[in-house]
């Protein structure tokens, strides 16, 4: 984390600024930063972790798999409350609610005596960390000045991206000396320290206005984007056509298409839970498209990878873990890097080589096979993650700078959402094409290992094609001028 502390930034004075106000904001970002760190590394260590629970609890592989799918589940039924809570509540309050409940459901998790209780304080926990995202895109847009924000943002990318990549390379070292529950020790007293010290020294940096939440809204959010990740998490292992899978995609789209209706009629009064009119400024609408198609490579390399490796390669998770594991570093170290480049050139140079880069490294896997070499998945993976790194900060600082400042809430909650769903879709569409090749070539006649390969094949066609499309978006991206008050888009 000496990334995270050594990062000079300048920080933007507010209205009532006082000698110290430039330390204090520096002192926020880096607790925000350093809590975000420890919530989102939670996020993935429980992937090695299936095999123990199963063991442990007696549960089967699908009842295993809820530790996941309820988190990502709260996941995506929080975050998009967070635009409300962000206007509504002090930021010291805020982050000492998501700490404490991150915090709570980390301890509820060492001394879980079964699985269902495990099951809770993963929601818990889950409740917690959709908060931290969007707090922390907030407060970065309301206390740095635009010329500094790619710095800042690039700090952020080491999140985002080292974070998740550590997770399952830390659960396996620990998972082959400890009990599981020692990933949740691990984690608890990071946890509690950030909160104490975070609770004595983050400032209020915001002035909350007074907001009414719609609950009728709040209850589409939950059916439309509950329903939707939790259709496309059951893709992989239940298939589209299966009733728990096509029924809640069903559900959720439709509860989508409501909350979406209902959000368009109450902004005309600044009531909307989601503002939808972040949508109406042309570079976060681009910035949105291109980091959906981004999650979408990203987590659906990420799935798929792990398979290829140790069905296809016959590596072990161990081996699979350190292959990665560079990818996700590289891209955090790059952050910082590519951050200050946007603060000098802009974001244009930068996504659309990225862009170039991503779509270039998933038609790179395309021609992985059985036979290929250890340093190919290497050369590949590090390869999408360079492109990645050179598209996350250009694309959050600039889509997210050039919206309102009075709908920055609401804009860090719809790229928090977007995050999840386009991850979910990601995963799905990868599993889906690779489960449906992968068994016609078994009915066909072809072994195990052959007809995984095709399948994983065809996947990543699907996905370099997918890839494409954030080419031709990459031109439409710009560096924010500085924003009024909403006056109907740009």
């Amino acid at each position: 984390m000496g990334l995270l502390l050594s990062e000079s930034v300048t920080i933007a004075p507010t209205t009532d600024a006082a000698p110290d106000n430039s330390a204090r904001n520096r002192l926020v970002i880096t607790l925000l930063l350093i809590s975000t760190f420890v919530v989102f590394l939670n996020e993935t260590l429980m992937g090695n972790a299936m095999p123990a629970l199963m063991e442990d609890l007696r549960i089967s592989a699908d009842a295993a798999q809820w530790v996941t799918t309820a988190f990502l589940l709260t996941m995506a039924v929080v975050i998009p409350i967070t635009g409300f809570l962000l206007q509504r509540l002090h930021t010291r309050t805020v982050f000492i609610t998501a700490m404490s409940l991150f915090s709570v459901g980390t301890l509820l998790a060492v001394v879980a005596p079964g699985f269902e209780f495990l099951i809770l304080a993963r929601v818990v926990q889950a409740s917690g960390t959709a908060i931290m995202m969007p707090l922390l895109f907030t407060t970065v847009l309301t206390l740095v000045p635009m010329e500094s924000r790619g710095r800042v943002m690039g700090n952020i990318s080491i999140v985002i991206s080292v974070a998740p990549a550590l997770g399952p390379l830390v659960s396996g070292l620990i998972l082959g000396a400890f009990h599981w529950r020692f990933l949740f020790i691990l984690i608890l007293p990071i946890a509690i320290a950030a909160l104490v010290v975070g609770a004595r020294l983050v400032p209020n940096v915001t002035e909350p206005t007074k907001t009414s939440i719609d609950v009728v809204s709040v209850m589409l959010s939950a059916f439309g984007f509950g329903g939707l990740v939790f259709g496309l998490s059951n893709v992989g292992t239940a298939g589209i056509a299966a009733p728990v899978t096509w029924a809640p995609l069903a559900v959720g789209l439709v509860g989508i298409a409501l909350f979406v209706l209902r959000q368009l009629s109450l902004q005309k009064s600044d009531a909307a839970l989601l503002d939808l009119r972040t949508f109406q400024v042309r570079t976060f609408m681009f910035a949105v498209l291109m980091l959906t198609i981004s999650m979408m490579a990203l987590f659906g390399t990420v799935i798929l990878l792990p398979i290829f490796t140790q069905n296809v390669m016959s590596l072990d998770a161990r081996t699979t873990g350190l292959i990665l594991l560079p990818g996700g570093l590289i891209m955090g170290l790059l952050g910082p890097v590519v951050g200050r480049a946007y603060d000098r050139i802009g974001p244009r140079p930068l996504v659309v080589a990225g862009s170039i880069v991503v779509s270039s490294a998933l038609w790179g896997m395309t021609l992985l096979t059985a036979e290929s070499e250890v340093w190919m998945v290497l050369v590949a993976y590090t390869s999408l993650t360079i492109g990645l790194a050179l598209l996350f900060t250009p694309l959050f600082t600039a889509g997210l700078g050039d919206i309102p400042p009075k709908l920055y809430s609401h804009g860090s909650a719809v790229v928090g959402t977007i995050q999840q769903l386009a991850g979910a879709t990601g995963v799905a569409i990868f599993i889906t094409v690779m489960s449906a090749v992968a068994g016609s070539r078994l009915a066909a006649g072809a072994t195990e290992v052959a007809a995984t390969a095709a399948g994983i094949h065809t996947a990543f066609i699907y996905g370099a094609v997918i890839s494409l499309a954030a080419i031709p978006l990459a031109f439409f991206i710009r560096k924010p001028t500085q924003v009024s008050e909403f006056s109907g888009g740009h």
